[in-house]
């Protein structure tokens, strides 16, 4: 182990554990939120514009703020999307686009329906009552789902708040900016059930993944060196082995 080719050796482990040892620091230090929200801080009521910008991705501590933005009904762009959930029932979305800026856009959740028939009703009622008047809008503001296949059968239909998927069939939207995530409504308009949309879980302050990662870099330090025990160890077996060979050549 004193030699110089293991000593080298032991410099390399030390540089690689050394590596390892910074990679596990950085995911200790990531594991643990050192300003985590306040308790309740979702159910403050704030400006959209505070929260997030147009095109931006949701940070998470702030998905489920309460938020209040006011705008314009655009005629045209009531949508339904399917598989919605209002206390374990399943019906139906009626979502709409509010023009909150000149060409700026957010799409938001109005309210809950039981059948197809009731939000296809309110969908004309809506339309019906745009008149290019400000509706002020206060809701929860959520990630946006993703887009999904829709079946075969029924290929206009939508099971997810997709905010891309209702851009594709919004109008008007040459040179839009749009909010990627979207505005639960936390009151309903037109006829429809007031969106069940609890206030989110108080998320811990640890991150438990991250802390299992840090333990992981630890172990494949202390491996480092292990690797260059092991390696060395072997290479004096071998020469002993080697040296008792030819000591039983010499003796026979």
């Amino acid at each position: 182990m004193l030699r110089g080719r293991w000593i080298g050796m032991l410099l390399l482990c030390l540089v690689v554990a050394g590596v390892f040892a910074w990679l596990g620091q950085w995911q200790l230090e990531r594991a643990i939120e050192t300003d985590p929200p306040p308790a309740g801080a979702t159910e403050q009521v704030r400006p959209l514009t505070d929260v997030v910008e147009p095109g931006q991705y949701l940070p998470e501590p702030l998905v489920g703020q309460k938020v209040e933005i006011s705008g314009e009904w655009v005629e045209g762009d009531f949508l339904v999307v399917s598989s919605r959930f209002n206390d374990d029932v399943e019906g139906y979305w009626v979502t709409g686009q509010l023009r909150v800026a000149d060409r700026t856009s957010i799409a938001v959740a109005i309210g809950w329906a039981p059948d197809r028939e009731t939000a296809d009703a309110a969908i004309e009622r809506l339309d019906a009552e745009v008149d290019g008047s400000q509706v002020e809008i206060g809701g929860r503001i959520i990630s946006d789902e993703g887009p999904s296949v829709p079946p075969r059968t029924d290929p206009d239909r939508m099971d997810r708040m997709s905010t891309a998927a209702l851009l594709s069939r919004w109008h008007d939207t040459e040179e839009l900016d749009v909010y990627r995530p979207f505005l639960a409504s936390t009151t309903a308009t037109a006829g429809l059930v007031d969106i069940s949309s609890p206030a989110p879980e108080e998320q811990s302050p640890i991150n438990w993944l991250n802390i299992f990662y840090a333990v992981e870099w630890a172990i494949f330090a202390g491996f480092a060196f292990y690797l260059w025990y092991r390696l060395a160890k072997d290479a004096w077996e071998r020469e002993v082995e080697e040296f008792e060979d030819a000591r039983g050549v010499e003796t026979a």
